[in-house]
């Protein structure tokens, strides 16, 4: 069955809830294939581009990278693929936040043990023990 192409790129856009220059985005990055155009040359899109514009936009707010997004699409259209492949992604994913929480945990906690070194704010700046401590790892 062919799909049909009648959506517009404002349209699309409006399908998806992005703005007509992520749509753009999308294709240079090859997320989103450059659509047929009509004869006064608009882009045409199907309603199936709406889909994947929205499930970009999903793996993006979980973490996903436009690279890593575009190897999900990649193996979602692979019919000999597997659910371990992604499944594997995923876990590859969970690590990487795991070692942010962590650099961002550890990142706090200087900042909370230097913040409590501070007096009442009136030190003079050259005192400043955020300063100090912040020039003392710097000469390391």
């Amino acid at each position: 069955m062919v799909e049909v192409h009648d959506l517009t790129i404002a349209k699309l856009a409006r399908a998806s809830g992005v703005n007509r220059e992520t749509i753009r985005f999308y294709e240079a990055r090859g997320l989103l294939a450059a659509p047929p155009r009509s004869a006064s040359g608009y882009r045409l899109y199907a309603p199936s581009d709406a889909r994947r514009v929205r499930f970009i936009r999903v793996a993006q707010a979980l973490g996903f990278t436009l690279e890593e997004i575009g190897e999900l699409l990649s193996l979602r259209g692979n019919p000999n693929g597997t659910c371990g492949v992604v499944k594997a992604k995923a876990m590859e994913k969970i690590a990487k936040i795991d070692r942010k929480i962590k650099a961002l945990t550890d990142m706090k906690a200087v900042l909370v043990e230097v913040s409590s070194e501070c007096d009442d704010g009136s030190s003079p700046i050259d005192e400043c023990p955020i300063l100090c401590t912040l020039d003392k790892k710097a000469d390391t």
